[in-house]
């Protein structure tokens, strides 16, 4: 399995926004990526501008297919623009 760790920082005001377009990518990644075994957004209790996203694959193979995928292709575009700088991520490998 592949985790993933990714930090976003929001633009200030943006938030509202941001979590709106997040929920639906949420959404759609939950159903329709089989591999995807877990994807959660977090917002930060000491800086509201700062997201991380938790994320669990079965593979490497199906990290990629995410990253391939309609929801991220076509949804995750939309959140560009509100933040403040470059998604920043860490793969992990997952304990078992």
């Amino acid at each position: 399995m592949t985790g993933i760790v990714a930090t976003l920082k929001v633009q200030d005001g943006k938030g509202p926004e941001f979590e709106a377009i997040f929920k639906e990518l949420t959404a759609e990644v939950r159903a329709g990526e089989p591999g995807t075994l877990f994807y959660q957004l977090l917002r930060s209790s000491s800086d509201p501008n700062t997201y991380k996203v938790l994320e669990v694959y079965k593979s490497g193979d199906a990290f990629q297919a995410h990253m391939q995928g309609a929801p991220f292709k076509t949804l995750f575009p939309k959140v560009l623009p509100l933040l403040d700088g470059k998604p920043v991520g860490e793969r992990f490998d997952v304990c078992e």
